[in-house]
């Protein structure tokens, strides 16, 4: 609790359409009942929250 530093990733940032490997954004998954999807790029298999906790952790340490 003491000692960190919270760091704000902006609301709109589309970090569970975002492919967490190779950056792609997949626009076909807006929809929020699609909670598993396939990146057309580089084909990997995504997890809608596990992905969207990647992309968040990596935007917030990009911006530190």
């Amino acid at each position: 609790w003491y000692g960190n530093e919270i760091i704000k990733v902006p609301t709109m940032y589309p970090s569970s359409q975002t492919c967490s490997c190779c950056g792609y954004r997949n626009p076909l998954v807006k929809n929020l009942s699609v909670r598993e999807w396939e990146c057309p790029k580089c084909h990997t298999r995504h997890d809608r929250d596990t992905n969207a906790s990647i992309n968040i952790l990596n935007k917030g340490l990009s911006v530190a």
